[in-house]
């Protein structure tokens, strides 16, 4: 296996599996009662939620920045016998994506955009590939998470053939942080190589996301907490959009 895909394979094992129930359980709750509907999932990453769609009988593509992850979905879903397509693409430009039903944006993936002004490029992107009616869904860490819970964190951790350190500081831009990640993965040979990626991430304020929703044309949104559908409190850490066209 080639060293970058046993990269985008070691962020599945640290990915906690029980979040893309939580996920695929708050979607169809919110999503409108509808066969076959089209479903775009961005920032799809190696596609264990779109697999999860796809059996939940929607017509699901796929798309993500990372041929590299692209590349470990499509195994993904051969392995699982479902035909999906996995396309290479950026969420600031979806103009070749098609017309969808639904679009979903989860895993905090919003809050990798570089400032407020790609975050209103996404949500007219995702606006103008929605049929009329259309439902977005995406999440985003809350303020709360980003200004207290995020600093200061750290995660190791130790396993036969990679090791993973993970630590977490406050950025300079406002609601924001940067994660420094550093792996060492097992060649053939029996030797590791390091690796080190730096991810940044920032959110803002609800009025904020509810400007530049209303500004891509979304008629409504409703704002849900930590995979429940309850109002988010003081100390809700991911928060949840749930958008009609």
């Amino acid at each position: 296996m080639e060293n970058y895909q046993k990269f985008a394979a070691v962020y599945d094992s640290i990915m906690d599996d029980s979040l893309y129930d939580l996920w695929t359980d708050f979607s169809l709750r919110h999503f409108p009662k509808k066969k076959h509907a089209k479903l775009l999932e961005l920032a799809c990453g190696t596609g264990i939620q779109s697999i999860r769609f796809k059996q939940a009988g929607f017509d699901v593509t796929g798309l993500d920045l990372s041929e590299d992850m692209l590349d470990l979905a499509r195994k993904r879903a051969k392995s699982a016998h479902l035909s999906i397509p996995f396309v290479q693409g950026n969420m600031l430009d979806l103009s070749q994506a098609g017309k969808y039903d639904l679009v979903t944006c989860y895993s905090d993936s919003i809050c990798y955009m570089a400032d407020e002004v790609e975050v209103g490029d996404v949500f007219k992107q995702v606006y103008n590939c929605l049929n009329e009616d259309g439902v977005f869904i995406f999440d985003v860490h809350s303020t709360y998470q980003i200004d207290t819970v995020f600093p200061g964190y750290s995660y190791h951790e130790n396993a036969e053939d990679f090791a993973m350190v993970w630590d977490t500081y406050e950025d300079e831009a406002p609601h924001s942080v940067v994660h420094e990640l550093t792996f060492f993965l097992q060649d053939e040979d029996g030797r590791f190589t390091r690796y080190d990626e730096v991810h940044e991430e920032r959110t803002y304020e609800v009025l904020t996301y509810d400007i530049l929703l209303e500004q891509a044309g979304f008629k409504s949104f409703k704002l849900y907490a930590d995979f429940e559908d309850k109002e988010p409190t003081e100390t809700s850490r991911r928060w949840f959009f749930v958008c009609q066209k």
